[in-house]
């Protein structure tokens, strides 16, 4: 065989390869989607409602009470006290609730 014959082979036996694991990569991506959304569905249908976030599936972060900012002190010594974002939360004053998951229902 000549290199171009060979050469020919490999491109066809990559795209088919290719072809097949990214099938069953999009194949595998749908089923867990489908399988999420009625996972959700039978939880809001058949679930309790959540007690802890009352069925929001969030509540005010328990570290910095709602701040968004907590006050750390890189040495034991608090003469430089730094406002820091909050790392339970991120800065944004909620967390998702531990008790559902934040779907809201358990």
């Amino acid at each position: 065989m000549s290199g171009v014959a060979v050469s020919q082979v490999l491109r066809v036996v990559a795209t088919v390869a290719a072809t097949f694991l990214g099938g069953s990569f999009a194949l595998g991506f749908v089923s867990s989607s489908i399988s999420e959304r009625i996972t959700l569905y039978k939880k809001k249908k058949y679930g309790k409602p959540c007690r802890t976030c009352r069925e929001i599936g969030l509540y005010a972060c328990k570290l910095c009470k709602g701040n968004g900012t907590i006050k750390w002190s890189p040495l034991y010594d608090p003469v430089f006290i730094n406002p820091c974002v909050c790392p339970t939360c991120d800065g944004f004053k909620v967390q998702r609730c531990l008790n559902c998951l934040g779907y809201g229902s358990v």
